[in-house]
């Protein structure tokens, strides 16, 4: 085995005419087999790995293929033994003619990495075939004059085995005018001469008949035989004697049919039908005959056919001039074959990957053989590709190219080639043949998803029905494929307290949100967390994103009163003089709403009232004024219900019943309302009674004893008149509501009320200013009444 590793540098354009300064990166190697002809499909060749030198299993693990020239493969390689087996039986005088020896040539590819192996396989002849004369009766025109030792050349027999198994000895049937001899050609070829030993005498015997056999060298020999008749004919003098001996000629294989390729010539110096001469086909072989014709008379050779340089490139025949008298002379002609640029070039393609993955640098996308049966520079080829593409073509080894990556490939950036390959020759005119590949580059996993935005902001109403749909999170991937496909994913928040799982799902698919349960504003106003989106590559690749939910209120919430205290106890009464001018403050409703926004911002109205125009309640700060002076007329008891209503949608609202008592300036300690009164008395009755007959005798018992007590009470009245419900000024008891602001109560007015829940009467006092100084607008008789007003009632 002999082992050759020529490098050379590559071009995007090469040719066959610099093959072997272009070997690329690949060994050289050559390895030579011989098989008989005519084995079995599946016949053992060789060990291939033992003679390459490769461990078993390493032909599997290399991708190791036999390639051949055309599409004709003959070898198969078996991988896991490495046996080189014959595809088909072969006929070596089907596959090589009358070439000698017959050798295919076959290159072994070694795809990781890359190698080509020259391989020949000689196919060895095997007496297949036995001799063949071309014409079953042999006529031979002897005249009676001949002396003897004259020499008669015959016909030889057709062998289409070579070598030792081709013709090798003639043999003639015994008679005692002649004896055959064999003789060879200057190429080895053998033909037989028939040696005349004994005048002939045609009176004697006129015609001779012998059997000539042909025998070739194989074991056991086979053979063919020919008859051979010999007329004796009277006296002859002069033979037909050509003017050359050997005629050589040219002649183009595109010649036209019936175009006179020569014309031989020979003359007879005998007159009459002696003189006259006939021109045949002496010597020729069955493809000659096939192509060619003689004319008899005129001896021009003519085609009878088309000529093919690529099938037959010479012929080489003799030429008989036969005259009447039965005498011949013989000449040779020799034809060579011209050929002409009438071949395209041919591409066999013996590798071709429809998909590549992208990142993958030098990868060998086709493996393929050029081949051009002309000759000289109509043989002689150049393969390119187009330009401006990520590809080059590699010469290896024999008109073998590769046709690999000239970088990595990005599929995202092109994910479709069309490469045409193309085959010129060097010929006049130049001829081509083009190839087209469509290769697809496959996808890597190698773009992470991507998320249409870095952060997203949604919000969801509070209340939520369970699995509200409030929002989605998009991904994209330029990878395809799997490598597309996203999973998305809740990442944990970062605040651990927060718990995302019971709030949000997220579809893997779809990346579509949803909360799992109702949301309340006012428990929770905003919150975020983080979504992954995962492809389903190998590796997995994956990105991020934020997502900020605003919990959005709801009006879920009715305004709730401060105040006046509306919780089951004894209402309060406001106490307003009779002399109050309009726009007299009489009271204040504070309430408050735990939503927010317009959902908060709460407006006050007068349901209902006693009297209707008497009062009146501000809207925006919920105080209830007089609206016009206060009469005579008016009544002592009066009942307002106030309502309280949100801005919302739907707007909620809270109602409560402010008490109000009109008073002329003199104290009335016990003043029950008469809704609470006949509420009591229709509860206990017998309470009644004994209150009554209790305060009958208590009466008796107290004149008795203010008789004797007057003036010490009189002392003493006003003292305890004052201190049964007196509060320090400036400050308010810890059951009393002090609050500011907007629907609230603002600083000048704070008021103090004392309530005895569930007593059945309430003790009252006027509403006082906490800030002394700050006196109520009007004249001096006003002001002067009004201090006398409380002097009355027990203020200080």
């Amino acid at each position: 085995m002999e082992r050759q590793l020529p490098e050379a540098p590559w071009k995007r354009q090469v040719t066959a005419v610099i093959i072997l300064l272009l070997l690329w990166e690949a060994g050289g190697a050559t390895v030579n087999y011989s098989v008989l002809e005519e084995r079995e499909s599946g016949s053992f060749v060789a060990n291939l790995a033992e003679d390459l030198g490769l461990g078993l299993g390493e032909l599997a693990a290399r991708g190791a293929r036999i390639l051949s020239k055309g599409n004709r493969q003959h070898l198969q390689l078996q991988q896991k033994s490495g046996y080189l087996l014959l595809k088909e039986k072969l006929d070596r005088e089907e596959v090589c003619g009358d070439t000698d020896p017959c050798i295919l040539h076959f290159q072994v590819l070694l795809k990781n990495p890359l190698q080509f192996i020259q391989g020949e396989l000689q196919l060895r002849d095997v007496n297949d075939h036995a001799p063949e004369f071309l014409e079953q009766e042999i006529l031979l025109k002897i005249p009676e004059s001949s002396h003897p030792g004259t020499v008669i050349t015959l016909k030889t027999a057709q062998d289409l085995d070579v070598g030792s198994n081709a013709v090798q000895n003639y043999t003639i049937s015994t008679d005692p005018h002649f004896h055959l001899v064999t003789r060879s050609h200057g190429d080895g070829r053998k033909y037989p001469e028939l040696v005349l030993d004994k005048a002939l005498d045609r009176e004697e015997q006129a015609e001779l008949r012998l059997t000539l056999t042909a025998l070739d060298g194989g074991s056991p020999p086979r053979t063919g035989t020919s008859q051979v008749v010999i007329a004796v004919l009277d006296i002859n003098d002069n033979a037909p004697e050509f003017a050359q001996l050997s005629y050589e000629v040219q002649v183009s294989e595109n010649s036209p049919v019936g175009s006179v390729v020569v014309t031989v010539s020979a003359r007879d110096l005998d007159a009459g039908t002696h003189g006259e001469l006939s021109y045949s086909f002496f010597q020729a072989s069955s493809q000659a005959v096939q192509v060619f014709e003689i004319n008899a008379v005129t001896g021009e050779l003519r085609l009878k056919r088309r000529l093919d340089f690529e099938e037959i490139q010479s012929y080489r025949m003799e030429i008989e001039a036969s005259d009447g008298g039965g005498l011949s002379g013989k000449c040779t002609v020799a034809i060579e074959v011209t050929d002409v640029n009438d071949n395209a070039p041919e591409l066999t393609m013996s590798l071709l990957l429809n998909d590549i993955p992208e990142n993958t640098p030098d990868t060998v996308v086709a493996v393929f053989g050029i081949s051009d049966p002309d000759s000289g520079d109509n043989g002689k080829m150049t393969c390119f590709i187009q330009d401006h593409l990520p590809f080059l073509l590699k010469f290896t080894v024999e008109n073998f190219y590769t046709l690999v990556t000239e970088g990595p490939l990005d599929r995202e950036s092109q994910a479709e080639y069309n490469i045409t390959i193309t085959v010129t020759d060097m010929g006049t005119p130049r001829l081509k043949t083009q190839h087209n590949i469509t290769l697809l580059v496959s996808d890597v996993n190698d773009n992470a998803p991507a998320f249409t935005q870095s952060s997203y902001s949604l919000s969801l109403r509070e209340n939520n029905s369970p699995a509200l749909h409030f929002g989605s999170v998009s991904a994209t991937d330029r990878d395809a494929g799997a490598n597309a496909q996203l999973t998305y994913s809740l990442l944990p928040p970062r605040d651990p307290r927060l718990p995302l799982a019971s709030l949000v799902a997220i579809n893997a698919d779809t990346g579509q949100l949803f909360a799992l349960r109702a949301l309340d504003f006012e428990a929770l106003r905003a919150f975020e967390f983080g979504v992954g989106a995962t492809d389903r590559g190998a590796p997995a690749l994956s990105s991020q994103a934020l997502v900020r939910v605003q919990v959005l209120d709801a009006n879920d919430n009715a305004p709730s009163v401060l105040y006046p205290p509306h919780n089951g106890s004894a209402p309060c009464t406001e106490l307003v003089p009779r002399a109050a001018e309009p726009g007299y403050l009489v009271s204040k409703v504070v309430a408050v709403d735990a939503d927010s926004g317009q959902n908060a911002w709460l407006s006050f109205q007068l349901l209902r009232a006693t009297e209707p125009g008497l009062f009146g309640v501000w809207a925006h700060n919920g105080e209830v004024r007089t609206a016009r002076p206060l009469g005579e007329r008016d009544a002592a008891r009066h009942r307002l219900v106030v309502l309280v209503r949100d801005h919302g949608e739907p707007a909620l609202s809270a109602s409560v019943t402010l008490h109000v008592l009109l008073v002329d300036g003199f104290s009335q300690p016990y003043l029950p309302l008469p809704e609470a009164a006949a509420e009591q008395a229709r509860a206990d009755p017998l309470t009644v009674y004994l209150v009554v007959a209790l305060a009958a005798v208590s009466s008796l018992f107290l004149f008795s004893v203010l008789a004797l007590v007057a003036v010490r009470l009189c002392r003493r009245s006003r003292a305890a008149w004052a201190g049964g419900c007196s509060v320090p000024e400036g400050h308010l008891p810890g059951h009393l509501v002090d609050v500011s602001g907007i629907g609230t109560l603002s600083q000048s007015y704070q008021y103090e009320v004392c309530l005895s829940g569930g007593s059945g009467s309430n003790e009252f006092k006027f509403l006082k200013p906490i800030i002394p100084n700050l006196l109520p607008q009007g004249t001096n008789e006003e002001i002067e009444a009004n201090v006398t007003f409380q002097n009355n009632f027990g203020f200080n």
